[in-house]
């Protein structure tokens, strides 16, 4: 039986295989150093695991209401309002299965067959997959490592077309660790405003900041940001509940009524039990979200200037999340070359750069034990000095 054209469209997740095959090595019983995945490597908290296993016990597992119960996205308002400066009403808030579903819900109810999406490049993996799925060409635009890996507002207009419907923003970004200024924002937002383009915010990594640089929310920068910008972010980086799938998003009130339809017929509710997990996130003590930060910016401060120090390789210092791209065209080596002979000879995996649309460079992870971080960047080091 033939496939719809839709599923031929669609890659595989790179990142994703990485992370399995070097789990698979691992098993097998070799020393593997992996520095692909793309989760703290942290418990979650426990008061958030006893909220879960309360709801539990209380037999709270029945249907919700699609977009989440009204208490969690009471609280989701009031944290936007208390630490992003947004207002909105918990009808403008969906809960997904994770903030993935919230960026495909969110493509989905505004995209269409025709539409073009303008993703910066590098960008997380699933950005074009989502454009394609729901319809829309992604129009990728190649930032530069003297820029900090960050689209400016001239490399907006250079590629935007009477098609363009949306921008993909994603600060602090997935894989560069890359954090836009208010300025930076802002010069986009105006691009955005005299052509009447949605922007999707991606803020997952809104809490992962480091040297006290300042986050800004896109839809913060100005009245006009607000009426365009939908706002996207989860649990799953900053309180480790990768495997509990809850996101969320905040949108103007149509399109937020939209993607509650979309997702009441493609998946229903998110988890019952798993969304007062999520409550007792937002509503708890907030110091096991720094302690899990600064424990990162201990990593990236050690992953920066070691691999600053190695031959025949780059880097951008990261303002966020906990990646560092690594830049490799010295090595004249693909991406794709260099991580498995990385992987063949030194027993250490990362992610190549043309999952996330830039071939001269590969995605280092930090969500690891420091250790394993020296342990692996030893490796790499030895492995530089052979090509």
């Amino acid at each position: 039986m033939d496939l719809a054209e839709r599923a031929n469209l669609i890659s595989p997740s790179p990142t994703l295989a990485i992370d399995t095959k070097a789990k698979q090595m691992k098993a097998e019983g070799q020393d593997v150093c992996s520095f692909g995945a793309g989760e703290p490597d942290f418990d979650t908290p426990e008061h958030i695991k006893q909220a879960a296993i309360e709801a539990l016990n209380n037999n709270f597992t029945r249907y919700t209401p699609s977009s989440g119960i009204p208490e969690l996205r009471e609280a989701i308002a009031r944290k936007l309002f208390r630490e992003n400066g947004l207002e909105y009403k918990p009808t403008q808030i969906i809960v997904s299965t994770g903030a993935k579903q919230s960026c495909a819900n969110a493509m989905l109810a505004v995209c269409q067959p025709g539409d073009e999406v303008v993703i910066p490049a590098p960008y997380w993996v699933s950005y074009p997959e989502m454009a394609r799925l729901a319809g829309a060409e992604p129009v990728i635009v190649q930032t530069k490592q003297e820029n900090g890996w960050k689209m400016t507002a001239d490399d907006f207009r250079d590629v935007m077309t009477p098609r363009t419907k949306m921008v993909v923003l994603n600060s602090p970004n997935n894989p560069t660790g890359a954090l836009y200024t208010r300025e930076e924002l802002a010069e986009i937002v105006e691009v955005c405003d005299e052509e009447g383009i949605c922007i999707l915010a991606d803020e997952m990594y809104e809490k992962l900041v480091y040297d006290d640089a300042e986050f800004v929310s896109v839809a913060a920068v100005s009245r006009q940001a607000y009426d365009l910008t939908i706002t996207v972010n989860g649990f799953s980086k900053a309180y480790a509940m990768t495997g509990w799938r809850l996101g969320y998003l905040a949108a103007p009130e149509n399109i937020a009524k939209a993607i509650d339809s979309i997702q009441s017929h493609l998946t229903s509710n998110p988890t019952s039990f798993a969304q007062y997990g999520a409550l007792a996130a937002l509503n708890g003590d907030q110091q096991c979200v720094s302690d899990m930060r600064d424990e990162f910016q201990v990593r990236r401060d050690y992953v920066y200037e070691r691999i600053s120090n190695m031959p025949n390789v780059t880097a951008v210092k990261p303002m966020g999340a906990f990646y560092i791209l690594m830049n490799i065209e010295r090595t004249a080596l693909s991406s794709t070359n260099f991580s498995d002979r990385l992987l063949s000879k030194q027993k250490v995996a990362v992610v190549p750069g043309i999952a996330f649309g830039n071939d001269k460079t590969v995605r280092i992870s930090y969500a690891t034990s420091l250790d394993v971080i020296k342990k692996g960047l030893d490796r790499i080091e030895e492995f530089l000095r052979t090509v």
